[in-house]
């Protein structure tokens, strides 16, 4: 099982004391944190790369805040910055998670892998890492991790390898660094091809205390997971296959 939350400041506290003991300045990389499992996973990975980690997360009109504090939380207790940047994406709606759409409930893996689900947001990960990109420009880097995965994707199309790779093309041919060739962009993508239950085993690894994060699409006021929706029968599927249990509650 992953620490308690009492432990939450302690995780990936490595990185603070390497800081103070390396006169080598670190890297700067720009990570994409949502709250979740995935992106929490990544940012314990970007940390032990030796990266100094400047977090970006996005207040886009969700239909809940919870994220966004879990994400503070995460930042706070692995002592990184932090930034959250507002983008009303529900004015354009077209989601369950920023319209009044139901969310999807009790799918099985079937349902799941067939075809893109109402839960996808229009455009969500093109628009978090353009704004990424500005950040990490502004940093003098040109490198942005981002918790995407092909495996356990639940249909969305802006996960695929693909579409991350065209992505990065892109932004070299957009950036002054990139053009120039002086701070070429790589997309990092440390999970794309790992399970959920892999993922999980790695941030128990890397210290990562996932009783800090948050999954469900549609929690309850106080940030209780529902335990129905696509993204909790990923998570807990992917801490049963690794043999481990989930540490947030669910309703009952």
């Amino acid at each position: 099982m992953g620490q308690s939350r009492a432990d939450g400041k302690t995780m990936i506290g490595i990185g603070l004391m390497e800081n103070k003991l390396n006169a080598q300045p670190k890297p700067r990389a720009v990570v994409l944190l949502s709250g979740g499992l995935d992106s929490t996973t990544v940012l314990a990975i970007a940390m032990a790369q030796g990266f100094d980690v400047h977090t970006l997360s996005f207040r886009y009109g969700q239909r809940h805040a919870h994220e966004l504090d879990a994400a503070r939380a995460i930042a706070e207790g692995a002592g990184v910055r932090h930034a959250v940047l507002d983008l009303d994406l529900s004015a354009f709606g077209g989601s369950a998670l920023t319209a009044d759409i139901p969310v999807p409930k009790d799918r099985d893996a079937a349902e799941m892998g067939a075809g893109i689900p109402v839960t996808y947001v229009p455009a969500r990960n093109t628009i978090f890492l353009s704004c990424a990109l500005g950040m990490a420009e502004t940093l003098g880097t040109g490198d942005i991790f981002i918790g995407v995965n092909a495996l356990d994707y639940s249909g969305y199309p802006d996960c695929r390898p693909e579409y991350i790779a065209a992505f990065e093309r892109m932004a070299n041919l957009a950036t002054k660094g990139g053009v120039e060739g002086t701070i070429p962009v790589t997309i990092h993508t440390p999970l794309i091809d790992m399970t959920k239950a892999q993922i999980i085993r790695r941030g128990l690894e890397l210290g990562v205390d996932y009783s800090l994060t948050t999954s469900c699409y549609d929690p309850a006021p106080d940030g209780t997971a529902c335990g129905h929706c696509d993204a909790c029968g990923l998570r807990l599927r992917g801490f049963r296959d690794a043999g481990i249990d989930d540490p947030i509650p669910y309703r009952a």
